[in-house]
């Protein structure tokens, strides 16, 4: 889906991801390189080749030509002092191509201020659909079938209404989307 949403419509997608890695890795190594990594949630780390150091790299931007993102130094960027910068391999910044991990890597990095910012505007609608994912076990049901699980959404939405309704006739429209406390 992400890849779909760049690729056919020039959507830069803003979706955050869950931890798949199932080896139980915390980093893996940037294809073509020898002390930078990633993390699942796109982070890019810079490991010194002197003291085995890990900073993040600074986000230089995303080249849509190349399809890829562009990621620099931290000691050049950041100002730090690297022990291993003599023979480090890494000039000031590298490229990351999107198709190393498209899950991972997206036309609007995960590790930028920007994706934190556009990811904080997200809609009540999404904030919703979160909801029914985590709040009401959706995210992994078990339920087969159009018919069941339409008769299982109906009914979880009229909870959540009826919920609101109790609020509000009770005089606290401000806890009105809150499924924890309870109606004094």
């Amino acid at each position: 889906m992400i890849d779909l949403l760049w690729h056919e419509h020039r959507i830069k997608p803003v979706i955050d991801i869950r931890n798949l890695w199932k080896d139980g890795e915390q980093t893996r190594l940037v294809p073509g390189t020898r002390n930078v990594v990633y993390d699942y949630q796109g982070t890019v780390s810079c490991v010194c080749m002197a003291t085995g150091t890990q900073r993040e790299m600074a986000y230089r931007g995303f080249e849509e030509k190349r399809g890829t993102l562009k990621y620099g130094c931290p000691a050049v960027h950041y100002g730090y002092e690297c022990a291993g910068k003599a023979s480090c391999p890494l000039a000031s910044c590298i490229r990351i191509p999107l198709s190393t991990d498209r899950r991972v890597f997206t036309p609007l990095a995960r590790s930028s201020y920007r994706w934190k910012r556009e990811y904080a505007k997200r809609t009540a609608l999404e904030r919703i659909h979160s909801r029914l994912d985590r709040s009401f076990s959706l995210e992994l049901h078990t339920i087969r079938g159009q018919e069941k699980l339409s008769v299982h959404l109906t009914l979880v939405f009229s909870v959540m209404s009826a919920l609101a309704l109790g609020r509000v006739r009770e005089n606290q429209p401000n806890q009105m989307r809150s499924l924890v406390r309870p109606a004094a």
